[in-house]
C-alpha cells in the first residue's frame, strides 16, 4: 500500500471514530472550542452577530460531528441563558465567528433579552418557590407516617385485689402487699395484733399493718 493510499485510509478511519454530538451542552462547548473569540462558556457572553446561524452552518457543513439542526437548537439555547441575556444591554456589540465587531444591538434588542431575563428569573424563582413547599410539606407529612406507624401503648392490666382478714392469715400464708400502685407478692412470717411481719420476693421482710394485705 502506497504512503498516499494510507494517509486516506488513516483520514476516513479518524473521521469514522469522531464522535456525533448529541446535546446542547456538549455543541456549545464544541463550539467555543473552535470559535473561542465568539462563544464564551464562563463569564458574561458577548451578543452574536444577526444572521450568524447561516456562517456558523458553512463553517461547519464539513463537519459530521453536527447537523444544521442540532446547530440551530444549540444557538437557541445559548443565546436564551441568563449569560447572554446579561451581556445583551446598551452600547453592547455584536460579534462574529472570529470576534470581529458585527454591529451595536439596537434600543429594541436589548429590550426584547430584557424582558426574556425577567421572565427566566420569575420562572425559576416560581420554580425553586414550589420546590421548596414541596419539601415543607414532605418534611411536615413524614413525623406523622413515623407516629401512625408506632404501635399504641397497651394499657398495663388492673390488678385485681380482695380484702384478706388478719385473723385468717398464719405463718406460711401467701398475701399481696399494695406498695403504691403495685402489688407485691410474700409470705407471712408472724401474724401480729394489728399487722403481720412478710416476707417480699426480694428476701426483706417488713412489718405490714392489715389495711395493705391483700389475698
Amino acid at each position: 500500500m502506497t504512503d498516499s493510499k494510507l494517509d486516506v485510509q488513516q483520514t476516513e478511519e479518524t473521521s469514522s471514530n469522531l464522535q456525533k454530538l448529541t446535546n446542547n451542552k456538549e455543541i456549545i462547548a464544541y463550539l467555543a472550542e473552535k470559535f473561542p473569540l465568539c462563544f464564551i462558556l464562563e463569564g458574561e457572553a458577548k451578543p452574536l452577530k444577526i444572521g450568524l446561524f447561516q456562517d456558523l452552518a458553512e463553517a461547519l457543513k464539513e463537519d459530521d460531528r453536527v447537523s444544521k439542526t442540532q446547530l440551530r437548537h444549540a444557538l437557541r439555547q445559548y443565546t436564551s441563558n441568563w449569560r447572554y441575556l446579561h451581556g445583551c444591554r446598551e452600547g453592547a456589540e455584536r460579534v462574529d465567528l472570529y470576534g470581529n465587531p458585527a454591529g451595536v444591538l439596537d434600543a429594541e434588542h436589548v429590550a426584547h433579552a430584557a424582558e426574556q431575563l425577567a421572565e427566566a428569573k420569575a420562572k425559576f424563582a416560581e420554580k425553586r418557590k414550589a420546590e421548596l413547599a414541596e419539601k415543607k410539606a414532605q418534611q411536615k407529612r413524614q413525623p406523622r407516617r413515623q407516629n401512625n406507624l408506632k404501635s399504641p401503648r397497651k394499657p398495663k392490666p388492673k390488678v385485681e385485689l380482695s380484702a384478706v382478714d388478719l385473723s385468717t392469715l398464719s405463718k406460711g400464708s401467701v398475701v399481696k402487699v399494695k406498695v403504691g400502685d403495685l402489688a407485691k407478692k410474700g409470705i407471712i412470717v408472724e401474724v401480729l395484733k394489728d399487722s403481720a411481719r412478710v416476707e417480699l420476693e426480694n428476701g426483706l421482710v417488713m412489718n405490714i399493718v392489715a389495711e395493705r394485705l391483700f389475698a
